[in-house]
């Protein structure tokens, strides 16, 4: 494991308040990281080593961990090389603004702000209480707009009602972002998050951290677990894929929008990582929240949630 964690780009997104999300695996982001959104992390399927903060301990199943902002953290499931899991966790992310305006606006949710004061070194809770979290979640999954709020504040009802959770990291232990950006391809990641519709070149961000291209080439694919290029891709469909769900564009000027500069490209690596058109993509996602509001019950569209890279 890196002695620096890697900066996450979560991107909750100017049009919501929170993202949740779920992965499998293998998958690139499975490394030590930080972000400065507050997560709450359920593990679905495999055991293994949790690292967050200076914390090493062990998870089953039902392990839920709620990890304050730019706590380093990661979990290590015991598999062979190479094994296919389709789901390994569920993690909600969204930022301490958005929390503390929950306090703000509804006093009986006084416990959330003890609770997150007390998530710089990590909480867990019960396998009792992950248990009772993991349908929220997953329903969350499959929900959005006032709905996925409504679930959300089911959530935090329960884990203010139960036994109160442990912490982790040592009372010593405190965050320094400052330090882990220092790190050049923090600052790199930094830059792509803030920028990603922009002319980047792989050239030009070697010479920001300081590398040579061939050396920024393995460093990045190091950290990232996948290349510039890809990572670059990712990071614009994101992007893309929020922008499918929430207006009205054409997608040809979302194309450009997100940083792509050929339409024919743009929906080749749409394809390639949703394993469907945008159009289609848009499609299903309006009708999946036309048939979830169905008062019959009818049975809806699932589709996986636009994944944040890490």
């Amino acid at each position: 494991m890196s002695t620096q964690p890697a900066l996450e780009v979560v991107n909750v997104g100017a049009d919501a308040c929170l993202k949740i999300w779920s992965h499998g695996l293998p998958f690139p982001t499975v490394r030590w990281h930080f972000h400065p959104e507050i997560e709450i992390h359920l593990i679905t399927a495999t055991s293994g080593r949790s690292f967050v903060g200076d914390y090493i301990g062990r998870f089953e199943p039902d392990n839920l961990v709620i990890v304050g902002p730019n706590v380093p953290h990661n979990w290590l499931s015991d598999v062979p090389p190479g094994t296919v899991i389709d789901e390994r966790c569920i993690v909600l992310q969204f930022t301490s603004a958005f929390a503390s305006g929950c306090v703000s606006l509804f006093p009986e949710l006084g416990f959330l702000r003890t609770l997150l004061d007390s998530a710089g070194r990590g909480l867990e809770f019960t396998p009792a209480t992950g248990a009772a979290a993991r349908p929220i979640m997953r329903r969350m999954l499959g929900s959005s707009g006032a709905r996925r709020i409504e679930l959300f504040f089911s959530l935090v009802a329960l884990l203010g009602e139960s036994t109160p959770p442990q912490p982790l990291a040592g009372a010593r232990h405190q965050p320094n972002p400052d330090l882990y950006l220092k790190q050049p391809l923090n600052h790199v990641l930094a830059q792509i998050a803030a920028n990603p519709s922009s002319d980047l070149r792989e050239s030009d961000l070697a010479a920001l951290s300081g590398y040579s291209p061939s050396t920024f080439s393995r460093a990045f694919r190091r950290k990232t677990g996948t290349s510039f290029v890809r990572y670059l891709h990712a990071i614009r469909l994101n992007r893309a894929c929020e922008l499918l769900i929430n207006e009205d564009m054409l997608v040809a000027d979302i194309c450009y929008d997100v940083g792509f500069n050929n339409l024919a490209n743009f929906n080749r690596q749409f394809r390639s990582h949703k394993g469907m058109s945008p159009s289609e993509f848009r499609r299903r996602h309006r009708e999946n929240t036309t048939r979830a509001a169905r008062p019959d019950g009818a049975a809806t569209t699932r589709l996986h949630p636009v994944q944040p890279v890490r």
